[in-house]
């Protein structure tokens, strides 16, 4: 049966910035703001106040926190920005409210960055982490973990560190990579053992638990969290024992003791009740259902629960399994959690062994819908090559500590003859220089052109010259631009019939005349990727014909493909087109290997308009068409449905007008 306990960090730990303070110091920090003046202490203040009042309740924790952010905005305090933006991010992440949590974080980030604060750019990480994964996005809560525990670790924070390698073993059991989960769970119980940290250590062996569970080592599993169930009873945690009775509870049922496993179960819904901890009742609820919904085809006896007793027929059980994956459906709705997806698919289930087949397709919809946007191929190669790096990082500190103990002694030894050499060096380079000086400068032109080339190559002429002369380029906004997507939508059966080599070269002739034909018109290429083909008209540079220089290059394109087509067959590629108009940004991505991108609802608009064209036809968006309907004649197609958009109207361009 799948477990749901949630294994994220919880707020509640030492690295916490707002801990439940009691009622006598709110009164105490209330005193103090009505007498200071409106400087830094009291901005400080309202930061503390919103902490502690934030703790007990929601609406004065915020009242305060954006006080204090009124007042840093006012005194142009940048630490008080930083300081009130995380401090109201913390409220909402201890609240469920993940998404505001995120943007109040970012933009804390963003300033902890400008002023440098080291330890708080780490601490903001960590969280920005634990709220990725509570939203699904896996690459980004790995990339935040890593760069907060990158810092930790330059600084010597144990508890930073401890907290980092909970959160990577987290992201890593969410997607699958078991091999890493107990290795990074180990590193973390070290360091919390060291600190002292009973809530972590609890933490920390009910997710190892859940892992042994999952090898089916139930002994080991078992161990493990009676270790957290003492820590937790030790410091009175009810949430915590909420979270062992339900791995308890998953290991019993796993090894069909039902009775075990049931009481366990109900008896951490009954603590996550009383904690009112919204998040752990949707996840109670779900496995609940995961009971029910397992035991239904099982010749389970009957058990009493409470006073009541598992039904004993199948539809009975599955009924049940319903009503409490509903129960959950709601509460991750209104929390915005990610587990949404397997609730959607456990529901999608049930109904399907109930006959109800509405029900069972309509939950199967919202089962594909987000399970297709929660971990796609791309995201898993990010998690690998992060991973990777981080190996690569552990290795290359190693290696530097060899190099630097190996200079020591050979500088102890040859300090003498280096000295010498290097004044040899001087002596040579003086007495060279003057003849050499011309054809340096030679050599030096030449590559100033290679490496100008290079760049042109790789970015728009306008941003390639900001580029060199301030060192950065920034995003911009452009609010009349045509986007064109191209899809080869037999790539995969081409694929099967010609040798590899034989297919990139087919893909690089192709790609090649698309660069040719876009060159013709006032069209940027933006990238390929892998079979398709990006490009834009209507930056850097305006130009008021962008969506008719779009669809005329289209239409060549299409005219190259088709006869390309008809030469070779299914040695050869069909083209698939889509066009929107309207306004993206644009800017340069990344420091390294970096690349001219652009982002915004037209570029996904454009993207569903190629999904919807057909082989050798240009699909075009009704904004694209009301700017080139007088020079081109166009077939109406409709308004069809597009994935995430709803019904767009749809055009297929047939010719330019004569």
């Amino acid at each position: 049966m799948k477990s749901f306990a949630f294994l994220v960090l919880l707020f509640t730990s030492s690295i916490t910035f707002a801990q439940k303070q009691g009622q006598a110091r709110i009164d105490s920090l209330l005193s103090f703001i009505t007498i200071t003046k409106q400087d830094t202490n009291k901005a400080k203040t309202l930061i503390d106040l919103s902490q502690s009042a934030g703790a007990l309740d929601i609406n004065a924790g915020l009242k305060y926190g954006e006080q204090a952010l009124a007042l840093a905005t006012e005194l142009k305090w940048k630490k008080g920005l930083a300081g009130s933006l995380f401090a109201i991010g913390v409220i909402y992440s201890n609240n469920q409210d993940f998404k505001r949590a995120k943007e109040y974080f970012e933009k804390a980030l963003v300033i902890n960055k400008e002023i440098k604060a080291i330890d708080k750019i780490a601490r903001t990480y960590t969280y920005m982490g634990n709220i990725n994964v509570q939203l699904g996005n896996f690459p980004l809560a790995l990339e935040n973990f890593f760069s907060a525990l990158k810092i930790n670790e330059s600084n010597g924070d144990k508890n930073g560190i401890a907290a980092d390698y909970m959160g990577i073993a987290n992201v890593n059991y969410e997607t699958g990579n078991t091999d890493k989960v107990l290795e990074y769970y180990s590193l973390a119980l070290k360091f919390y053992k060291e600190l002292g940290d009973k809530a972590r250590m609890a933490m920390v062996l009910g997710n190892m638990s859940l892992i042994y569970k999952d090898m089916e080592e139930y002994k080991e599993a078992v161990n493990c969290e009676n270790q957290s169930i003492k820590l937790n009873e030790a410091i009175g945690r009810k949430i915590g024992l909420a979270f062992n009775y339900s791995v308890l509870s998953n290991i019993y049922i796993a090894q069909k003791k039902y009775s075990e496993g049931i009481g366990y179960l109900m008896k951490s819904y009954h603590l996550s009740q009383e904690a009112q901890d919204k998040t752990q009742i949707a996840v109670n609820q779900s496995e609940i259902g995961d009971f029910y919904k397992s035991i239904a085809g099982d010749s389970v006896e009957e058990i009493k629960i409470d006073g009541d007793l598992i039904p004993r027929g199948k539809s009975d059980r599955l009924k049940k399994a319903a009503y409490y994956y509903q129960l959950a459906l709601a509460g991750y709705e209104k929390n915005g959690v990610y587990n949404i997806v397997y609730v959607y698919k456990a529901l999608s289930e049930t109904f399907e062994e109930l006959g109800n087949y509405k029900n069972a397709l309509k939950y199967f919809k919202e089962y594909r819908t987000g399970n297709d946007s929660l971990l796609s191929n791309e995201n898993k190669v990010k998690f690998t090559k992060l991973e990777t790096q981080r190996e690569l990082d552990l290795k290359d500190k190693q290696i530097k500590i060899n190099e630097l103990e190996l200079e020591k002694k050979r500088n102890e030894r040859v300090f003498f003859f280096i000295g010498i050499a290097f004044l040899l060096l001087i002596i040579i380079f003086i007495f060279r220089s003057f003849k050499t000086q011309k054809h340096t400068n030679k050599l030096l032109k030449v590559e100033k052109r290679r490496s100008d080339d290079l760049l042109l190559n790789i970015l728009p002429t306008e941003v390639a010259e900001e580029l060199k002369n301030k060192g950065s380029a920034e995003a911009k906004l452009y609010d009349n631009v045509t986007v064109m997507f191209t899809d080869f939508v037999n790539f995969t059966k081409a694929g099967e019939l010609m040798e590899p080599a034989r297919l990139i070269g087919e893909l690089d002739i192709c790609f090649k005349a698309f660069d040719e034909i876009i060159n013709k018109y006032q069209i940027e290429k933006i990238k390929t990727i892998g079979d398709a083909y990006l490009a834009v008209s209507g930056l850097p540079i305006a130009n008021a014909n962008h969506a008719a220089d779009v669809v005329m290059a289209a239409i060549e394109i299409n005219e190259y493909m088709r006869d390309r087509v008809e030469k070779f067959g299914d040695e050869t590629f069909k083209v698939r087109i889509g066009i929107h108009s309207g306004n993206v940004v644009a800017g340069i991505v990344g420091i390294k290997k970096f690349a001219y991108d652009i982002w915004g609802d037209t570029v996904n608009i454009a993207a569903r308009m190629e999904q919807n064209s057909e082989p050798l036809k240009i699909n075009i968006s009704q904004t694209t068409y009301e700017l080139i309907k007088d020079d081109f004649d166009c077939t109406y197609r409709g308004d069809l449905e597009a994935k995430h958009k709803g019904k767009l109207s749809m055009y297929y361009v047939e010719s330019k007008k004569i």
